[in-house]
């Protein structure tokens, strides 16, 4: 198989899956904190802050990037495989051409360096770029045989992953805060359960017990009441619903 096929092909096999294969970054974090300087992993307040603030961030980048997104564009649509009823190419797209994944990075950044490890940030590193670089390469040979030309020529002054230009384009839509709860609320909470389960896990190598942060316990509950909110008003009602997204 020539190579061009067999990253395609693996980047589409990795892209139907993409929602829970990132749970292995979880499980190596928690393998790294308990082989790792148990000192270190003494709870602060300033950093782990620091630390939800930079998955915050990259959450906002998606929450930008869903919020003025088409419908059945910049989709979770891991079971069907890919999916583009036109091409996105303002707002973070007139950017990067993965804005996603863009935000997907800097969420995972967050839990990553809770670990405080710097060599297993760098592998972390290294392993996401390996992951993503397949995906995108699948998404993007999806994208240049139905857009052709107009692909070619967008992709030519848009970087795909780090912006080089700033060339920024208003959304062709208005921010839709719907849609964003609608297709959002589960990696919302997906946060703050990822950090629950590092500071559960890190005070039981500490202690010996089994239990959490105060902080963490509070923000873990209140995301997810979020999450169990949002999943209701999205299951029995249309008030999330939007028409063209």
């Amino acid at each position: 198989m020539a190579l061009v096929h067999e990253f395609e092909e693996s980047g589409n096999w990795l892209f139907k899956r993409r929602s829970w294969l990132p749970l292995f970054i979880v499980a190596a974090g928690l393998i790294m904190m308990f082989l790792g300087n148990r000192q270190a992993l003494l709870f602060d307040l300033r950093d782990e802050m620091i630390f939800l603030g930079i998955s915050l961030t990259g959450e906002l980048i998606r929450i930008f990037t869903v919020g003025f997104a088409p419908r059945n564009t910049s989709g979770r649509n891991t079971s069907t495989g890919q999916i583009a009823d036109e091409l996105n190419t303002t707002g973070f797209y007139s950017l990067v051409r993965h804005p996603l994944y863009l935000g997907n990075l800097i969420m995972w950044i967050g839990p990553v360096i809770f670990v405080r490890s710097p060599w297993f940030t760098v592998v972390f590193l290294l392993v996401y770029w390996l992951y993503y670089e397949r995906i995108m390469f699948a998404e993007e040979q999806f994208l240049r045989r139905k857009f052709g030309e107009i692909y070619d020529n967008w992709s030519v002054k848009v970087s795909s992953f780090i912006p080089y230009s700033f060339n920024f384009i208003p959304p062709k839509l208005p921010f839709s805060l719907r849609n964003v709860l609608k297709r959002e609320y589960h990696t919302i909470f997906n946060i703050f359960a990822i950090f629950a389960v590092l500071d559960l896990f890190r005070n039981y190598y500490l202690s010996g017990k089994i239990h959490m942060t105060p902080i963490w316990m509070k923000m873990f509950i209140g995301a997810a009441s979020f999450w169990v909110l949002m999943r209701l008003i999205h299951k029995a009602t249309r008030l999330l619903e939007v028409e063209g997204r």
